[in-house]
């Protein structure tokens, strides 16, 4: 990744942070987004700069699209971007049988970050992305984080496994439209430990549901966030060059478990 330049959107914690700290030690520049976590972005942008990379950070929330647009203005000086990664991700814990637990609105917001989110970044990040492309001759890259969850209609509830299911669609259109200039691929994670998830059910339940994991999954593996990112930033990278339209799973074996 020496010199290349990459947006990194929801890279405040999690495997946003872990993905712009890894790929800053590989040589890259990084602009790190937030929504609401600047403290966490913050310290986020000090590891990368602390592994000797440049470092942006900009606030903006990926289901606005004029967000989407300052973030994307924000690298203009770079000139060019070699490859985007859209990380940002909500969900709304609702047991899948409960159906009177999500509203119209609950599926609007989650599909507004997780799917249209995704989109409007690649959009507006398109021009930037094609510039890069054709001075080194080789695409750019776009990765989207998705999840088992929308291959197998499991997870933290349904309207963020069909979010993450049409995540998985979109990238094999846009992977289409937009060669031979852009790459773009998904990768779908099982269970990651991350604070996103402590934040989401507690800490006593997420316990539980690392321990369950690790007891269901052929290889009795609770994925950490680094262990995932390393995938993220090989998409991302030019080795992995003849790879586009593909939602990647990473998960342990979790989709292969009864």
């Amino acid at each position: 990744m020496e010199g290349l330049n990459v947006i990194v959107t929801g890279s405040a914690s999690g495997l946003g942070a872990a993905t712009a700290e890894m790929l800053a030690a590989k040589g890259a520049r990084l602009l790190i987004n937030y929504s609401s976590s600047k403290k966490e972005a913050e310290q986020t942008a000090d590891n990368c700069r602390k592994a000797g990379a440049d470092v942006l950070v900009v606030q903006g929330d990926v289901s606005r699209d004029e967000d989407c647009k300052k973030i994307v203005a924000a690298a203009s000086s770079w000139g060019e971007l070699h490859a985007l990664v859209n990380n940002a991700g909500v969900t709304k814990h609702v047991a899948h049988g409960n159906l009177d637990g999500l509203s119209a609105e609950d599926f609007q917001w989650v599909y507004a970050v997780n799917t249209i989110g995704p989109f409007q970044m690649t959009r507006a990040a398109r021009a930037m992305l094609e510039a890069a492309a054709k001075k080194a001759g080789r695409p750019s890259s776009v990765v989207s984080i998705s999840s088992v969850a929308g291959i197998r209609g499991m997870g933290s509830s349904i309207a963020y496994a069909a979010s993450k299911g049409a995540l998985n669609t979109m990238t094999q259109s846009l992977a289409r439209a937009l060669a031979p200039l852009i790459r773009v691929n998904a990768v779908c994670p099982g269970y990651i430990d991350t604070p996103w998830f402590e934040k989401g059910v507690g800490a006593d339940k997420q316990k539980q549901i690392r321990d369950s994991i690790k007891e269901r999954v052929p290889l009795k593996l609770a994925s950490e966030a680094k262990d995932i990112a390393e995938l993220v930033c090989f998409l991302a990278r030019p080795q992995s060059g003849h790879m586009t339209g593909e939602f990647v799973r990473m998960d342990a074996g979790m989709h292969l478990a009864v």
